[in-house]
């Protein structure tokens, strides 16, 4: 006679056939670590988390190399002279730079889409050459993938939005070739906005062309960018944009009065009602008052230098004064200032509206201490660990602040197009 279990009988024998539960990991008490081991956790975190930087200069660091007159692709599967590169991205757990296809203002007047769409063929060959190491990534489930598969992601942003010229069917072109987001103009007022570095005020924000483009960009899902632009082009472009906006590499205005290619407190507020991330720039003239009056007296005694010795920046006997001068006088900031852009965004508006927007390759040798490559995002996320901020909070701003507007861009383009 087949025998019947009771269910009581049944439940323990099941349950003692399940894995045991996994217990949580103790959270770290950083009051009792010592640096060294701030540090470790820091670069630990650096890896276990997906690092987005808004905001890396490679593609037009390679063209001024002249690589793309050789028909190369720039090395970068090695260490290099540069900010970036595979080896320092791997050191510093840099998983998604986003590659800035920048467009100098001398291309408003023409030429501007060939440039930027031959930056974009350049950097998509870095993909293609090193398949092993990087990966084009049009969204963050992409980016998610390449992450597990152990790649480094290359999304696009268009720094200038020039290249659209006259025609809105530019906007879907440049989308098709993987542009994720548009900063609307660059250091001059071009077709679409008013620059924060121009004093012309053409539109007095966007122009009418610009409200159709950044329509465009919402339909199809490209990020709308106001790093760059004026005070009243940000505010055009919060009431145009039917989805939120990002600023892809600025800092906080607090810090250096006056400075209006960073943002003021009030719209950093404003940008964040509206659901979008300011990505700091770590330049050191975009973090201090100090800093800037600092690289002002030193370009004063560098030109003065190069007039009474007839040597270009390019000599390398400028280049040591030049570096040894900037020593000598601290012209640099340093890693706590970076985290106190962080703090000011945070008291603001909140940890959900801050994230990574370097500028590397960009700024040229005005990266702070302990900043100088990305290599060393793990000095930043150890200030922040010293600063109380948690793992969830370091989490949201290595990448899901980032993750969220762009899911939100792409949703809202979806709506848009009725599917």
């Amino acid at each position: 006679m087949q025998k019947i279990l009771s269910l009581g009988l049944v439940i323990a024998m099941l349950a003692s056939c399940s894995p045991a539960k996994k217990e949580e990991a103790p959270k770290k008490d950083i009051a009792t670590m010592s640096e060294e081991e701030i540090q470790a956790y820091a670069e630990e975190l650096a890896h276990k988390f997906i690092i987005v930087d808004g905001h890396v200069d490679l593609p037009y660091r390679m063209e001024v190399k002249g690589f793309m007159l050789r028909k190369e692709v720039e090395d970068v599967s090695v260490e290099t002279t540069g900010n970036f590169d595979f080896p320092k991205s791997r050191k510093g757990g840099l998983d998604a730079p986003f590659m800035s296809i920048y467009v100098p203002s001398s291309y408003n007047a023409g030429g501007a889409k060939e440039f930027a769409d031959s930056l974009i063929t350049m950097t998509l060959d870095v993909a293609k050459v090193y398949d092993t190491l990087f990966a084009p990534a049009n969204s963050p489930a992409e980016i998610q993938s390449n992450f597990e598969k152990g790649l480094i992601s290359l999304p696009l942003g268009m720094e200038n939005g020039a290249p659209i010229e006259d025609d809105l069917a530019n906007v879907k072109f440049f989308f098709d070739r993987g542009i994720r987001y548009i900063t609307l103009t660059h250091s001059k007022d071009n077709q679409i906005s008013d620059s924060s570095y121009d004093t012309t005020y053409t539109w007095n924000g966007v122009s009418p062309f610009g409200e159709q483009i950044i329509a465009e960009m919402n339909k199809y899902g490209i990020m709308v960018d106001i790093s760059h632009v004026t005070d009243s082009a940000f505010y055009d472009a919060l009431r145009i944009s039917k989805a939120p906006v990002i600023a892809s590499h600025s800092s906080c205005r607090h810090f250096t009065p006056g400075f209006h290619r960073n943002m003021s407190d009030q719209m950093v507020k404003d940008l964040a009602a509206n659901g979008g991330v300011i990505h700091i720039n770590f330049g050191s003239t975009f973090l201090s008052e100090e800093s800037r009056d600092k690289f002002d007296m030193m370009d004063s005694v560098l030109t003065n230098y190069r007039a009474e010795t007839g040597l270009s920046r390019r000599d390398s006997a400028f280049v040591a004064y030049a570096e040894k001068f900037a020593a000598d006088n601290n012209v640099f900031a340093d890693v706590p200032i970076v985290a106190d852009h962080i703090d000011r965004v945070v008291e603001l508006a909140g940890v959900d509206y801050v994230g990574f927007g370097s500028d590397f390759d960009g700024v040229g040798n005005s990266l702070p201490v302990g900043l100088k490559d990305v290599s060393m995002y793990p000095n930043i996320i150890a200030e922040l660990l010293k600063r109380g901020y948690s793992e969830e909070d370091i989490e949201k701003i290595c990448y899901k602040n980032t993750f969220r507007v762009w899911n939100e861009v792409i949703a809202k383009a979806k709506e848009l197009q009725g599917s």
